[in-house]
């Protein structure tokens, strides 16, 4: 009995140290793997501050954020890391592929300002901050971009405050002002959650870029700003724009030529002038949009509600355009197509245009100021295929004013009645259609 003791004892001891080795082995192995972990996190993350930012708002912060850059260009699937509880000044700077690797994010969760001095910005660019030939690139965050635009601004404007962003030094700024983020040539691009405000001019342009999302995303300037664009879209496809608040100078979205597979929804719009597409064949230049659904949206307190502006003398075609479910309040004009667009100067009269066809207003609803429906087409190449169905307008005005809506050469149907009744639309097709379909083709 006492030999078998000694062996169980022996065998128990056995078992103890065999687990004690695996448990030690185990645990081992989960902290080798863990370093592992960690270390090929932080090979892939590249946090600005330890590239020599400052972060504190007044140090030129630019290298750092270019040294940053060069290091997550070079690794598939990194994070460039702009922390938040810092304020970083960068002057203009391009975040440049083509050679860069795939699935790049750029966490925002700072805040990013613009220089206010005329030396920061030499003889002028297009752009302030510019992402330029990506693969799949994310900019995401709860951060801000501010490109500090007062200073750019007229001097007329009752919102500039000359002494509240002082220009460092006695130079001038240059004429030319840029647009605050801009993305060039890339495919797959996300913009999602960050803050951009008063820019020097456009808050956020695509252009020549293809697959892009944008969301969550605040955009903030003056009403009587200039030229400050909330969504800038210029020669790109397959673009969705939602969730997001759009208060503006201009245009909160602006959707111009090259643009097809365009859908935006549930934005807020306002103040600014309104959801556009155009201005459009400036300069006798051929214009091309097709495919736009703009729904769900409200917009307030705007120059315009839904329009399609074209100048005089361009060519090619606006078709297949979707407005629904558009709620307006207090907007001058909710509804528009404008064929004379004349934007300062003199503009003469020229027969050709950008052809106008199948645009569709569903649900759009609301109180305007000036008038409810313009619809100013072109002598030459008509408008066609315009629809409206569920409009009803109203005047914010306590004393109803007597405006109706104006049509002039606009051809459609009415698929309901209408508040106010829209009597001048033509019914049918225009005479001169074939003129249309040959500038159609054209695109």
């Amino acid at each position: 009995m006492k030999n078998m003791n000694m062996k169980l004892n022996t065998i128990a001891l056995i078992i103890a140290i065999a687990f004690s080795v695996w448990s030690s082995s185990c645990t081992a192995a989960r902290v080798s793997h863990w370093r592992k972990l960690k270390a090929a996190a932080s090979a892939t993350s590249f946090n600005v501050l330890d590239y020599g930012a400052k972060g504190d708002g007044h140090a030129d912060d630019t290298k750092a954020f270019e040294d940053a850059w060069a290091a997550a260009c070079k690794v598939e699937g990194s994070t460039m890391v702009v922390p938040s509880g810092s304020v970083f000044l960068v002057k203009p700077i391009s975040f440049s592929g083509p050679n860069c690797e795939p699935n790049i994010v750029f966490q925002l969760d700072g805040k990013i300002i613009a220089p206010t001095s005329s030396e920061a910005w030499g003889s002028g660019t297009l752009q302030w901050l510019e992402f330029s030939k990506l693969n799949t690139i994310t900019i995401r965050g709860k951060g801000v971009i501010d490109g500090q635009g007062s200073v750019w601004w007229n001097n007329d404007s009752p919102t500039y405050n000359p002494t509240e962003v002082m220009l460092e030094s006695n130079g001038r700024l240059p004429s030319t002002k840029p647009t605050a983020l801009r993305f060039y040539g890339s495919d797959g691009v996300t913009v999602t959650g960050i803050t951009i405000q008063n820019s020097q001019q456009t808050h956020l342009k695509f252009d020549s870029c293809t697959n892009v999302q944008v969301s969550g995303i605040s955009v903030s300037s003056p009403g009587d700003s200039p030229n400050t664009d909330g969504i800038h879209l210029q020669n790109s496809q397959n673009v969705v724009v939602y969730s997001s608040t759009l208060a503006c100078g201009d245009d909160c979205v602006s959707i111009q030529t090259g643009c097809s597979d365009i859908y935006v929804h549930n934005v807020n719009c306002g103040p600014g002038h309104g959801i556009s597409i155009g201005s459009l064949g400036r300069e006798n230049t051929k214009a091309c949009v097709r495919n736009v659904t703009v729904r769900d949206v409200t917009i307030q307190n705007t120059l315009t509600g839904v329009r399609i502006k074209t100048w005089q003398g361009g060519s090619g075609s606006v078709q297949n355009i979707m407005f629904s479910n558009v709620q307006v309040s207090g907007v001058q004009t909710p509804i528009s197509i404008d064929q004379y667009y004349c934007d300062g100067g003199r503009c003469r009269n020229e027969s050709s245009a950008v052809a106008v066809s199948g645009i569709h207003y569903v649900n759009v609803k609301g109180t305007y100021t000036k008038e409810p429906i313009y619809f100013a087409c072109s002598d030459n190449l008509p408008c066609s295929g315009i629809t409206l169905d569920t409009i009803q307008l109203e005047s914010a005005q306590e004393t109803k004013n007597s405006n109706v809506p104006f049509c002039w050469e606009a051809y459609g149907e009415l698929k309901t009645t209408t508040v106010p009744p829209v009597e001048c639309l033509q019914r049918g097709n225009p005479s001169k259609e074939g003129g249309i379909n040959s500038n159609i083709d054209s695109c």
